[in-house]
C-alpha cells in the first residue's frame, strides 16, 4: 500500500514529537503493508510555519534513521497545505513542497465553514500547473450540505483523499457514512492514513483495504490504496470523470458492479 498523507516527521506539527516516535510509526506502517509514505506536515501560517526548508532536512534525517534500523519504508516529501490565497505563488517558488515533486499537492480545507470561492481557487491552482488532492473531505463538518461542491472540484481532475480510519468508523458514524458515499460516486479517490502517532492515529490501512475489498470489490480496493497513489507519485494525469459517469448510491452495491465501473475509468472513458 501507498500512504500519501502522514504526520510522521518529528517536531514539525501535531504529529510525531521525537525521532523515536517517528521510527516507531515507520515500523507499524511496514508491518501493516505500507511500502511508500508521503510526509505531509501541516503548513498553516501562524500555527505551523513549515516550508520546504524545514521539512526536507527532517525527512532526510528520518530516512537515514530508517536505513540504519533496517526499516524498508520509502519516504517522500510533501505537505498538508492549509487553504491560503497565496498558495499558488508559494508552490511556484518551491516554498511549499508538492507530493514527491509532482504537480499534486495535499490541500486542507477549513473544517467548519465552506470556503468562499473554493472552485475559483482550485482553478487558480490548476492554471498555475498544480492539482490539489482534497484531504479527508468526509470529515468536513459541511460536507453533507455541499457535497456538490466537492464533486465539481473532483470532476476537474482533483482526487479526494479518504482517511482509512473513517471507513472503520473511528471518526464517527457521519464520517463513515460520507466516506462510503464518496466511494460510491465513481469520483477519483484514494485512501491514506493521516497518521499522527503510533497509537490513537497509527499508520495502518490494511483493515480499511480489506473492508473496501469485501464491500466494493478487490479492483476498487487496489485502485484506492495502490493504483491512484502510484499515478500521483508518477505525476500522471488521472482520466477525466464526467458528471454523467458518476454513480451515486445510498446503499451498498455488489463488488462486481463497482469493479466494472473502475474498469470503465481505467479505460479512459
Amino acid at each position: 500500500m501507498i500512504d500519501l498523507h502522514s504526520h510522521i516527521l518529528f517536531g514539525l506539527d501535531d504529529g510525531a514529537g521525537e525521532l523515536d516516535i517517528s521510527i516507531e510509526m515507520a515500523r507499524i506502517a511496514v508491518a501493516d503493508g505500507i511500502t511508500h509514505m508521503a510526509c505531509t506536515p501541516h503548513v498553516q501560517e501562524g500555527i505551523y510555519p513549515n516550508d520546504t526548508r524545514t521539512i526536507r532536512p527532517v525527512l532526510e534525517t528520518l530516512q537515514q534513521a530508517l536505513l540504519q534500523h533496517d526499516i524498508p519504508l520509502k519516504l517522500m516529501c510533501g505537505a498538508e497545505a492549509h487553504l491560503a490565497w497565496d498558495l499558488p505563488e508559494k508552490l511556484l517558488s518551491g516554498e511549499v513542497p508538492t507530493v514527491n515533486d509532482t504537480r499534486y499537492l495535499l490541500l486542507e480545507l477549513p473544517h467548519l465553514i465552506v470556503p468562499q470561492r473554493l472552485y475559483e481557487f482550485v482553478l487558480r491552482l490548476k492554471d498555475a500547473g498544480f492539482v490539489p488532492i482534497i484531504a479527508h473531505p468526509e470529515r468536513l463538518a459541511w460536507i453533507e450540505r455541499r457535497t456538490d461542491l466537492l464533486h465539481e472540484i473532483s470532476v476537474l481532475g482533483c482526487p479526494l483523499q479518504i482517511t482509512a480510519d473513517s471507513l472503520l468508523g473511528r471518526f464517527g458514524a457521519v464520517a463513515q457514512e460520507q466516506a462510503n458515499r464518496l466511494i460510491e460516486t465513481g469520483l477519483h479517490l484514494l485512501v491514506a492514513s493521516d497518521a499522527h502517532s503510533p497509537r490513537s492515529r497509527a499508520p495502518r490501512m490494511s483493515s480499511a483495504m480489506k473492508l473496501v475489498s469485501s464491500r466494493w470489490g478487490e479492483m476498487a480496493a487496489r485502485r484506492l490504496f495502490i493504483e491512484v497513489p502510484q499515478m500521483i507519485l508518477a505525476d500522471e494525469l488521472l482520466p477525466d470523470v464526467r458528471k454523467s459517469d458518476m454513480i451515486r448510491r445510498r446503499h451498498p452495491v455488489s463488488g462486481n458492479r463497482v469493479d466494472k465501473f473502475f474498469t470503465f475509468l481505467r479505460a479512459g472513458h
